[in-house]
């Protein structure tokens, strides 16, 4: 090189400060602020307008878009007083003197660009992560986007008498919601069970395992009704959509359409039908039957006859009312169930109601499902489930038929398939005690014994003092080889004192206390051995001791006991499994495993 002349600078340096003489940097720095600027006000302005969910990530993908677009155009032009132009060439020495420059004048240009664009990105990303949280949070806690659980409507009427109006429009609107198959509801059970806590949306949620909430309110004065319903974001409580309807009586059903249009079109559900429509009836047999399902909830021996008159009421003022005559079998069966009405005079009104029914509404699922519960009951297994997979077909996401039906699925000894369809209930009814203590007799009949023992502790949670829980998790424990803990949780048992006694027995003999054994087990035989000879044969196959076994099992058949085809899968039975007169009384029992095998019973669940 010759004396006298200076370096070439490096090409990256001469780069750099053509961006700065360009004033790049400037406006890298000036459009990111704007940029985050932005990003906050929609962050602002979209829940407040009730914009679509989509609007986040659109402003944010034209921003950061517009970001190249800018710097382009940055580089190629400038203004001037003349306005617009392409950018001039360099004067001499322009470059070099900006490369000379001290380090505190060159750098503060490329520190601002820089700041600029990390606010960008932050806000960019920090929107996008809003935008998608309440499917990401719900998404983490196990509930899916398009989940709904639906609670009872406050009664703003001043007649707090009217509340069963109220609690009858949210059960409506909650069936209505469940026929939709792309939606996941929560059960009543569950949804109802926080009436009157004083708990947050987002608790609630979080329980009932669900994304959104649907709450409102309804006043009724005379023929004139107000209702007020809000859908709710669980995520961050936000209301997505609320409306008022005011109305007469006779617009009832239009405005429970109107909501769950509403309401599938706010969670963005893609229906493969139209959305469901509610039944219309006459006004004041709708009251009637709003009225006798509330007192049939209440479930005992003065609510139920009022709830069996007022459904009669109703099917008398409008004889076509289907969901009527629905209700009115399900009230006599709930009558034979609590032992207040006799059982054929019951069950034939049970059978009568829903052939009604069904008469008017082929494809009535509530009725369909009440001859399977008759059919369940005279131990006409196959004919039950064919009942019971017609009305899946119809209501598939129906947590009550489901019920049912794993339960007679279970005692058919498919107890995989029985477990699987009480996952799908549960997961739709998850605060339901009753769920939860069926999943504890399926578990405990499949051997997955620590599996039973959490399902009945949750439904001891839920119902504390339920009947046979404490006796369910204690013969997991006797199964499990754990005798002495096992008779301090039967001893716990006060829900049914016959499982308490019987339970106690069983541990008594496997610690070997033979004289108090035998104390209990006489109290066990002469206090409910007339009655259920089949609790007196679980102790005697316990023991071992056959012979006996099978003469309190032939006591059982005489009588035709109830349950006599879930004895096979009992395990107190596993010690006379290989005695031939075991496979005899499945076979009269029919409960053989051929028997079992030509029932059919084949349902898809929605996913």
């Amino acid at each position: 090189m010759l004396a006298g002349m200076t370096a070439p600078a490096p090409s990256y340096q001469r780069f750099f400060a053509e961006l700065k003489r360009r004033r790049v940097f400037r406006v890298m720095a000036v459009y990111g602020i704007v940029g985050f600027v932005l990003l906050q006000v929609v962050d602002l302005a979209v829940p407040a307008l009730l914009l679509p969910e989509w609007t986040y990530r659109f402003v944010a993908l034209i921003v950061l878009l517009g970001l190249p677009v800018a710097v382009v155009l940055a580089w190629a032009f400038e203004m001037t007083p003349e306005g617009v132009q392409r950018t001039s060439a360099a004067e001499p020495g322009e470059i070099r003197a900006i490369i000379a420059a001290p380090a505190w004048q060159r750098w503060p240009a490329g520190v601002l660009a820089l700041t600029g664009l990390s606010a960008l990105l932050l806000g960019a990303w920090y929107v996008g992560r809003e935008s998608v949280s309440p499917a990401a949070t719900a998404t983490a806690a196990g509930a899916v986007e398009a989940s709904i659980a639906v609670l009872p409507f406050l009664n703003m009427s001043s007649d707090p008498e009217q509340e069963y109006f109220s609690d009858g429009i949210s059960e409506e609107l909650l069936n209505l919601l469940a026929k939709i198959p792309e939606l996941q509801v929560a059960a009543r059970t569950s949804s109802f069970s926080f009436k009157g806590q004083n708990l947050e949306i987002t608790e609630i949620a979080k329980r009932l395992n669900v994304a959104h909430v649907l709450e409102g309110s309804v006043r009724k004065s005379g023929n004139e009704v107000r209702v007020t319903a809000q859908l709710i974001r669980a995520a961050d409580g936000f209301h997505l959509w609320s409306e008022s309807w005011d109305r007469t009586l006779d617009d009832i059903f239009s405005i429970q359409d109107e909501i769950a249009t509403d309401v599938a079109e706010q969670l963005t559900v893609t229906l493969l039908g139209s959305t469901p429509t509610a039944a219309e009836a006459d006004p004041a047999a709708y009251a009637l039957f709003l009225q006798a399902r509330h007192m049939g909830h209440q479930r005992n021996a003065e609510s139920l006859e009022q709830s069996r008159a007022l459904y009669q009421q109703a099917v008398e003022i409008d004889p076509d009312y289907a969901a009527a005559w629905a209700g009115l079998g399900r009230t006599y069966f709930t009558l034979v169930m609590d032992g207040l009405r006799p059982v054929e005079e019951g069950h034939g009104m049970v059978v009568e109601s829903a052939n009604r029914a069904l008469a008017i509404d082929p494809e009535h699922a509530e009725a369909h499902a009440l001859l399977g519960r008759a059919a369940a009951s005279g131990n006409d297994r196959a004919e039950a489930l064919q009942h019971f997979q017609l009305a899946l077909e119809l209501e598939p996401a129906n947590t009550d038929v489901i019920s049912d039906a794993a339960v007679l699925v279970r005692d058919l000894g498919r107890l995989d398939e029985a477990i699987e369809l009480l996952e799908y209930a549960r997961a739709r009814d998850p605060v339901n005690p009753t769920i939860h203590s069926v999943f504890g007799v399926a578990y405990l009949w499949a051997d997955r014994l620590d599996d039973s023992m959490e399902s009945y502790r949750t439904a001891l949670s839920l119902s504390p003092g339920r009947i046979a829980a404490y006796y369910g998790i204690g013969m997991a424990l006797l199964l499990q080889g754990q005798p002495e803990a096992a008779l301090s949780t039967f001893a716990q048992e006060e829900g049914d004192e016959e499982y308490r006694v019987k339970g106690m027995a069983l541990a008594l003999r496997d610690l070997g206390r033979e004289e108090e054994f035998q104390a209990a087990f006489a109290e066990l035989r002469e206090r409910w051995g007339d009655r259920w000879p089949s609790e007196v044969a679980h102790v005697y196959a316990w023991t071992g001791d056959a012979d006996a076994t099978f003469e309190w099992l032939e006591k059982a058949i005489a009588q035709n006991e109830d349950g006599l085809n879930q004895q096979f899968l009992q395990p107190h039975y596993r010690p006379v499994h290989d005695d031939p007169r075991w496979e005899a009384f499945r076979e009269r029992t029919g409960t053989s495993a051929a028997q079992l095998a030509q029932i059919e019973f084949n349902v898809r669940l929605p996913r």
